[in-house]
């Protein structure tokens, strides 16, 4: 197993390597591109959303179309006399537990972790908060892990006012330990990894529908926008972090979560954002 892809995006873009696109999110053109920008807070969220070349699946709605029986003396049915069934989806278990008593009544907040919350590289940083053994066919690699700034406070504040819940597309065996080592707190109720996720036209995709949660009052938190195709209105994008220490974007974004953890419907108010 080629070691970065148990990591969904482990280098900058600045780095001279390539990786898999079938083995991390959707690249994004400009992430590499450092942009001045407005210290509003609803600055991070508008900045993110954007076209991506990630078609959404078929509506869950799905149907057949069989003939009727042949009526007695009738012949062959004609082309015209179709009858509709509609096939209902096949729930599988959710993804989640049931909600516990001290979150109850709270939305649920999807938290996604490389470029989001932390940047993990196989190369060598010197400032790494985190230095994580993973081991990769027989072979202990070492994975080296920045905090984005702020995070701890983010992560502290959204554990109080939301169910958290960690999904990222990568492996358990590196993004465990990292969040044993970031959460200190317990924040994440549950953590959920790849198997979790969708492959859905190259991408790992986290269908917020096998939660086990009203989608009404779940927001995902997320750098990629192919992570969440299935459900854009549900989305709180934020910008790849990398390594800029002077990066606020979290802290930022905690006055916009004050304010949905209020919210019976989520919607709403993003809908309202987006408009903007």
């Amino acid at each position: 197993m080629d070691n970065t892809s148990i990591i969904t995006q482990v280098a900058n873009p600045k780095e001279e390597e390539i990786i898999s696109s079938s083995q991390e999110k959707v690249s994004q053109s400009n992430s590499s591109l450092k942009k001045h920008r407005s210290r509003s807070i609803f600055s991070p969220f508008f900045c993110c959303f954007r076209n991506y070349n990630v078609d959404p699946p078929l509506q869950n709605n799905k149907t057949c179309s069989l003939p009727p029986p042949a009526e007695e003396n009738s012949g062959s049915p004609k082309c015209d006399q179709v009858q509709v069934i509609p096939i209902p989806d096949s729930p599988a278990k959710y993804l989640l537990p049931d909600v516990s008593i001290t979150d109850y009544g709270k939305n649920c907040v999807v938290i996604d972790l490389d470029e989001t919350l932390v940047h993990s590289s196989f190369k060598p940083i010197s400032n790494a908060d985190f230095i994580v053994p993973v081991e990769i066919d027989g072979t202990v690699h070492q994975v080296y892990v920045l905090k984005r700034p702020h995070v701890d406070e983010f992560l502290q504040k959204m554990g109080e006012l939301f169910e958290c819940v960690l999904f990222t597309a990568s492996l358990a065996k590196y993004a465990d330990p990292v969040a044993d080592l970031l959460d200190q707190w317990g924040v994440f109720r549950a953590r959920l990894f790849r198997e979790s996720c969708v492959f859905h036209r190259g991408n790992y995709v986290k269908d917020l529908s096998r939660l086990g949660r009203q989608l009404s009052k779940v927001i995902i938190v997320d750098n990629s926008p192919a992570s969440y195709i299935f459900h854009p209105e549900n989305a709180v994008p934020v910008q790849s972090w990398f390594d800029d220490m002077t990066d606020t974007e979290l802290l930022d974004l905690l006055p916009l979560f004050e304010g949905l953890s209020r919210e019976q419907d989520v919607y709403s108010v993003l809908q309202s954002l987006r408009a903007r």
